[in-house]
């Protein structure tokens, strides 16, 4: 990975960390006894007792008592305890997708279908079927936009088709079915975050499943299917670039 990109994840992934500790920085100052209450420790000294409440109150969340069972349910939410099982997953699904992907398991399963292709309606339905089925298979909604973009790439520069078509066709596929998938990253994260099954939601997400279907559409018929504008390539050799200087 390029320094650059690591640096965007770190960012990435301290961002709601800090806000986190900035909301428990705010509840010390301006609810203390509140913070005090939850770290439930008398004895300890004030500054001391400030932190755990912080702390206990992100990892265990807080405990609603309105009275109100649907308000209570909604806000006692458990904190990053509850999200411990999603977060297994989604390692666990990020871990076993780099290894098919290293070890090129799925690469083997998806070659085939680009040899049988002679339209580009068949090429976008290809695309499709491919960024769904590594949902299931592989887990995790990242594998599945990264990996058959890059196998088909190839593929849709030699039909002379712009790359926003291939973009386009793994971006309706591979990233809007991920949430129908119970053991998918995002399937579990949404389940987890909702606090409903993903197949109890799954017939009424109209969008995650009507988008793929009205991609191919669009490829069978034609419609802003782009094309490249040229099949030259963009870069010239050093040697003409050095006969153009001089």
């Amino acid at each position: 990975m390029h320094p650059l990109e690591d640096r965007r994840l770190v960012v990435n992934l301290a961002d709601p960390l800090a806000g986190a500790l900035f909301g428990g920085v705010l509840a010390a100052i301006f609810n203390a006894p509140q913070v005090l209450t939850f770290a439930a420790s008398p004895s300890l000294p004030e500054p001391v007792a400030l932190i755990k409440g912080i702390w206990s109150a992100l990892a265990n969340g807080y405990v609603s008592g309105t009275g109100d069972a649907g308000i209570d349910k909604l806000l006692s939410r458990g904190g990053m305890e509850s999200m411990l099982n999603t977060i297994w997953l989604i390692l666990t699904a990020l871990a076993f997708g780099s290894v098919m992907e290293h070890a090129q398991l799925l690469g083997r399963l998806i070659e085939p279908l680009s040899r049988g292709i002679r339209s580009t309606g068949a090429l976008v339905a290809s695309v499709v079927a491919t960024s769904v089925g590594v949902n299931i298979v592989a887990s995790d909604q990242y594998i599945a936009i990264v990996l058959p973009a890059r196998m088909f790439r190839i593929e849709f520069e030699r039909r002379h088709l712009a790359p926003v078509a291939l973009s386009r066709a793994v971006g309706d596929s591979g990233s809007v079915t991920s949430p129908l998938i119970p053991w998918n990253s995002c399937g579990a994260y949404m389940a987890a975050a909702l606090g409903v099954p993903t197949l109890n939601y799954a017939g009424y997400a109209f969008f995650c499943l009507i988008n793929p279907l009205a991609t191919i559409a669009i490829a069978v018929f034609g419609f802003r299917m782009r094309r490249t504008e040229t099949t030259n390539p963009t870069i010239r050799p050093d040697s003409d670039d050095k006969k153009i200087s001089a």
